[in-house]
This record gives structure tokens, sequence and C-alpha cells, in this order.
């Protein structure tokens, strides 16, 4: 455990749920775990139990939050909690935090499955869709100009960046057709429970967070992240973006909750100390903030800036996130006026310090 790690409280120390099986968190809240085909091995899912109105009277079951990305593994975890874990009651909705794959991959099978509605903000619903269906622009293409633009040149990475067009529709095939929308501040039941949702912005479209003032838990997603900084990157959808001040923001939504909440993290493991890990994050991305002014002396393209934000060999999965999040961090300091940014004769933005 490094010394930030040590600053927050690990409420269930190392102990893990079992493949194929979840811990009780909270009252009424479960934890599983899903398996990663990439460098961020593990997503946490969570089962809450639930009830809703119909007809012919209250029927139990189960919300789902977050899913894991589309594949036969996936499935065959998730068969291994519906047959031992849900004590013979139905999932009764499937809510998504966000569109990434992790998170959305497995929602249309899941909502088939079950005959089960989907729930998810509007900016993520749609992203999902629009990048399931590779529509122009939100497709594994577009990265290529945008990021050769911001001074990726390497004929390596470009070939394997190349090679990852279908990399979203190859993890999430299908999105569900209709969906619930779910909006910041607002309140809605979960079996015995209200909850909140915060939702966020810099790391996905319109990311939701939700709170329960009763059970004092936060399913924080990807916003709020116990031992490693949530990625903010710059992509070709939306190229003059600020996305590391829209995230900075977004924190500070959370600030004002109990300091004794319990965080449920997408990655990693549930913690007590919010405020703190808070903290951490800003002092994180103000000192990323100062490599990069400093490095800006002289013209930096964002491909120059990755490995001073990132000194460790990346492959081409790690790449697109970490010339995303250079991208980011130039742009923040561009917007703030700190730096003036041109196009030089190769067609590359530069960046400097006044």
């Amino acid at each position: 455990m490094n010394a930030l790690e040590a600053q927050l409280d690990y409420a269930f120390a190392d102990n893990l749920p079992e493949v194929g099986s979840t811990l009780e968190v909270a009252p009424g809240v479960r934890w599983l775990r899903m398996a990663l085909p990439f460098a961020l091995n593990h997503i946490n899912l969570w089962l809450l139990e639930d009830s809703i109105e119909t007809p012919h009277g209250t029927q139990h079951g189960w919300t789902i939050i977050d899913c894991g990305i589309s594949n036969d593994a996936t499935r065959s975890a998730w068969e291994s909690i519906f047959a031992t874990q849900l004590n013979g009651l139905p999932v009764l909705r499937v809510l998504v935090t966000h569109c990434h794959p992790d998170h959305v991959g497995s929602a249309d099978w899941l909502c088939q499955r079950w005959q089960a509605p989907l729930w998810m903000s509007s900016g993520e619903y749609f992203s999902a869709r629009m990048m399931s269906a590779a529509l122009p622009g939100s497709d594994g293409s577009a990265m290529l100009p945008h990021f050769e633009m911001h001074g990726m040149r390497d004929p390596e990475v470009i070939a394997k960046v190349g090679q990852r067009k279908s990399y979203y529709p190859d993890m999430v095939p299908a999105v569900p057709h209709a969906y619930h929308r779910l909006h910041d501040q607002q309140l809605f039941r979960i079996g015995a429970h209200e909850w909140r949702v915060i939702t966020g912005f810099g790391h996905a479209p319109e990311h939701v967070a939700l709170y329960c003032a009763d059970l004092n838990v936060l399913i924080a997603g990807d916003m709020v992240l116990p031992r490693i900084s949530t990625n903010v990157s710059v992509f070709a959808i939306e190229p003059e973006s600020n996305p590391v001040r829209q995230y900075l923001e977004s924190l500070e939504k959370y600030r004002d909750l109990p300091a004794t909440t319990l965080v449920l993290p997408s990655h990693g493991k549930p913690f007590r100390g919010l405020q703190t890990r808070i903290d951490q994050l800003n002092a994180h991305h103000h000192d990323r903030l100062a490599e990069v002014v400093e490095a800006c002396a002289t013209p930096q393209s964002a491909s120059d800036i990755v490995p001073i934000m990132f000194p460790r060999a990346l492959d081409a999965h790690q790449m697109t996130f970490a010339l995303g999040e250079a991208l980011a961090h130039l742009h923040k300091l561009w917007f703030d006026g700190v730096l003036t940014r041109r196009m030089d004769a190769d067609n590359i933005y530069r960046f400097q310090t006044h």
C-alpha cells in the first residue's frame, strides 16, 4: 500500500468477493467483480435488493449496477451469479453509470435476458448508442487524424491504433433501444431506500454516481477511485473540450457528503475517506499541470508530454488514453490562458508558455 492509500480506510481490508459470488457491503447492497481483458483487469459491479409495484402487486428482485464488457466470460460469470446469488428472484432493472465498455457492454444482453429496463443518463445513453453503431466521428477511425494532429507520428503506434477501428463495438455490440432517463439530483427508490443521482463530467459525457443517505453509501462509478486517478481525455468527437476542469469541478459535488460515507468504486476496493481522496486527486492534477507548464517553456505537442506524465512503456490501449490525458492537461492550461497554441509546419499543434 502506498502512502496515499494509507490515508484511506479500506472498509473490508483485503477481502474480495469470490469469483461467481458476492459480498454484502451494506444492507441490501452486494459487491461482485468481473474480469477485464486489459491493464485495468477488473470491474466492481453491484447488486441492490429492489422491489417494484405491478398491477399484480409488489414484485421483489434486484437492480444491477454496471455490467462488464460483452463476451462469453462475462456472460458465464453472470449466469453463475444468477444461479447462486439472487435467492430465486429476478433482475428488475439494469442501471449503468456511464458509456464505457466495461460498464455498459453487457447491458443489452442483461436487459433481454431478464426483460428488464435500462436506466442511464441521456448523455451516456446516446454516446453508447453512437459508439456502438460506429457512427462517423465516434468510431475508431476518427482517433487517428485527431491524435496525429497532436503529435502521434510513430509508425508502429499508428498501425496499432489503426487496428482499433471496431474497438468499442467489439465490447459493446448493442445497446437497448429504449431507456429510463436519470438526471442530476433526481431522487428515486431502489427497494427500501432512496438514492440521489449525482452527475459528473470530464471522464464521460454525463456520468451517474448514486448516493443513499439511509445507508451512507456512494456508488461512485469511475469518478472517485481509491488507487488510480480517473482518465480524463480529449477525444476526436469533442476536440476542443476541457475535461480536466470539468472533472475537478465535478469532484466538488461529492465533498459535502458525510466524512463517514462508504465509497463503492468501480475499480479498487470500497473505502472511507472521501474528502481525503478528493484532496489527493486535486493535488495529483495540480502536480501534473505544473509538470506540463514547466515542459512548455519550449513548444510541446501532446505526444511530447506523454513520457513526462507517463514515464513507462505503454501499449496501444494505454497510449490512446495517455495521449488523450496529456492533451486534456494542455487544454486546461490553454483555456486558463497559461499556454498558447499554434499549429506548426508539420500540422501538429504545439503549446507553449507566454
